[in-house]
């Protein structure tokens, strides 16, 4: 799932990850190619079902000599939540974190609310919001969004439109 498309930033390694069980990590890395000029390398996975699944792709980002830096998406449970799903949810955020920093990974934590103001405006009505989402990560990136990946992607876009 990766397409190159030229820009002008520099040399850049930006994760986003939306940490729910039916989220999803997205990547970006720019690299300054001497015979190419720059590049930019998309990908974007559902969430893992296993914490090893989760390290293994968490590893496989840090082989790059680009150290990254990941926006994860910091959330909380709302009251409306079912006590399972609420504590899933948590346990889910709480994994990301426990694996980024144990790989020596920079964290930054994003609100929903500050990020989707970057792609603003977006509909009310959550599923009409998600579509949205969803097409902007594919006109952004250029690679097949899911409605799993795409706050990821938009998350990591996010994280790179706004890394100097």
């Amino acid at each position: 799932m990766k397409k190159a498309i030229n820009r002008t930033k520099g040399n850049i390694h930006i994760i986003g990850i939306d940490p729910g069980k039916s989220g999803g990590i997205a990547r970006i890395i720019t690299r300054d190619e001497y015979t190419i000029g720059k590049q930019e390398y998309w990908t974007a996975y559902k969430c893992p079902k296993t914490i090893n699944e989760m390290t293994d792709i968490l590893k496989t980002f840090k082989r790059f000599a680009i150290k990254p830096k990941c926006f994860l998406e910091s959330v909380h449970a709302f009251p409306t939540d079912a006590r399972s799903s609420a504590f899933k949810f948590g346990m889910n955020f709480g994994i990301w974190q426990g694996i980024l920093s144990a790989l020596n990974i920079e964290i930054e934590f994003i609100t929903p609310q500050k990020w989707q103001k970057h792609f603003a405006p977006l509909p009310k009505i959550k599923k009409d919001r998600k579509n949205k989402l969803k097409q902007i990560a594919i006109e952004k990136t250029q690679i097949k969004a899911t409605l799993n990946t795409a706050d990821a992607l938009c998350i990591a876009i996010y994280g790179y439109e706004n890394t100097n």
